[in-house]
């Protein structure tokens, strides 16, 4: 089946399943290239408000380009270019009037490896709110609480938050990382490969996390891991060659995928 096929099955049937639900971002005709490389071909995927949204796909496929577009750290790179639209709710952020650092506001994002800054606990959660401007104490005082309680730590931080972050383990790292992000009050959050380098315990703890989280943000996630993509996601799109291959409700795409090469992914037939 060709992939304007699928993605057009796609559309037709979120449309009656998602009437009441609010798009935050539409991507369009996107297409990226890193110099004379093409990682991302005519990418159209809508990620809907208060859903996890799993991205899966084999090495190399564009599956982290991808959400690096959505905050546009994928521009950091010098040559990166772009065709087609991402619009977050409703307006297009490679508008030149769009200020990227209003979107990276909008937009937190949480990194494969935790990089908590070398500072206290408390002072990598109030890095944010004090750059944008807060400086009464108690207000960022009470910042810190709410986001560290947020992302799950606070039980295990509060009578540490003068030691440095560096002191924590890998799982706390990342979870006082989701407490920074939060600190500075976002819309959605993204998230490439949060897992990866955690244990399976500390892996528990952050997809219980998001699981929570969801209630209030809109998460998207790169995974290499297809069990957590069906544990953790409402929907999951599968990139295959910088190309959307499938992209469904989750439970549809493990049972009755509807391309024969996300059958063979996630049966592990390649990949």
């Amino acid at each position: 089946m060709e992939v304007k096929t699928v993605i057009k099955e796609r559309s037709e049937n979120a449309e009656k399943v998602d009437t009441n639900k609010n798009i935050v971002y539409r991507t369009d005709n996107l297409n990226l290239w890193y110099g004379k490389d093409q990682a991302l071909k005519n990418i159209d995927l809508d990620i809907y408000e208060n859903e996890v949204t799993a991205i899966i796909g084999p090495s190399g496929c564009g599956k982290s380009t991808y959400i690096k577009t959505l905050n546009r750290m994928v521009e950091l790179i010098p040559i990166v270019k772009t065709s087609g639209k991402i619009l977050y709710r409703g307006k297009n952020i490679f508008d030149k009037s769009y200020r990227v650092e209003e979107l990276r506001t909008q937009v937190g994002m949480v990194f494969q490896k935790p990089n908590p800054f070398p500072k206290s606990i408390y002072e990598n959660v109030a890095y944010g709110p004090k750059i944008h401007g807060i400086r009464d104490k108690k207000i960022i005082d009470e910042v810190v609480e709410r986001s560290l309680r947020g992302a799950a730590i606070w039980d295990e931080v509060k009578d540490r938050l003068k030691e440095n972050a560096y002191g924590l383990s890998g799982g706390q790292q990342q979870r006082l990382c989701i407490a920074r992000c939060l600190a500075i009050e976002p819309d959605v959050i993204l998230m490439d490969e949060p897992t990866s380098a955690l244990d399976p315990i500390s892996t528990l703890k952050i997809e219980e996390l998001v699981q929570e989280l969801k209630q209030k943000y809109s998460i998207v996630i790169v995974t290499h891991n297809m069990q957590q993509a069906a544990r953790i996601s409402d929907r999951t799109a599968f990139f295959l060659n910088g190309e959307v291959v499938e992209y469904t409700n989750t439970n549809k795409l493990f049972s009755n995928p509807s391309d024969k090469r996300t059958e063979d992914y996630i049966t592990g037939r390649f990949g």
